[in-house]
């Protein structure tokens, strides 16, 4: 990943979330950059949360970025780090940022996880 870019200034703190999803930090702000293929992991509704720049894409800290960690907690991909004294009161805040800031994501989230399981598709003879 480009080390030293992000839209809100120079990057001073990197710390990887998962591969091609780094968490950045400015002197002033900071978000989430990932890569284009580390976005294919997250839903078209996380996507659209985000912004395009510099050939990432990127999601601003206050508002944006909770839909990534919620994304990659749902998929079991991520967990709050250690520091992180009361990880359930973590995703209730994170899933109250989403409601709030990200009502549409949020809609779709919760769509999709009330949709029964799909079925495997069938195999054998004939198919």
């Amino acid at each position: 990943m480009q080390e030293d870019f992000s839209p809100w200034g120079q990057i001073q703190y990197s710390e990887t979330l998962i591969p091609g999803m780094e968490l950045v930090t400015t002197a002033r702000h900071g978000g989430i950059q990932v890569t284009r293929e580390a976005a294919m992991l997250l839903s078209p509704a996380a996507r659209k949360c985000g912004f395009r720049e510099g050939g990432y894409l990127w999601f601003e800290e206050d508002c944006q970025e909770p839909v990534v960690l919620r994304e990659l907690m749902d998929k079991k991909l991520w967990s709050p780090p250690s520091h992180v004294k009361d990880p359930d009161a973590f995703e209730r805040d994170i899933d109250r940022n989403i409601q709030q800031y990200n009502p549409a994501y949020w809609q779709a989230r919760e769509r999709a996880r009330s949709r029964p399981p799909r079925k495997p598709a069938r195999s054998g003879p004939g198919r």
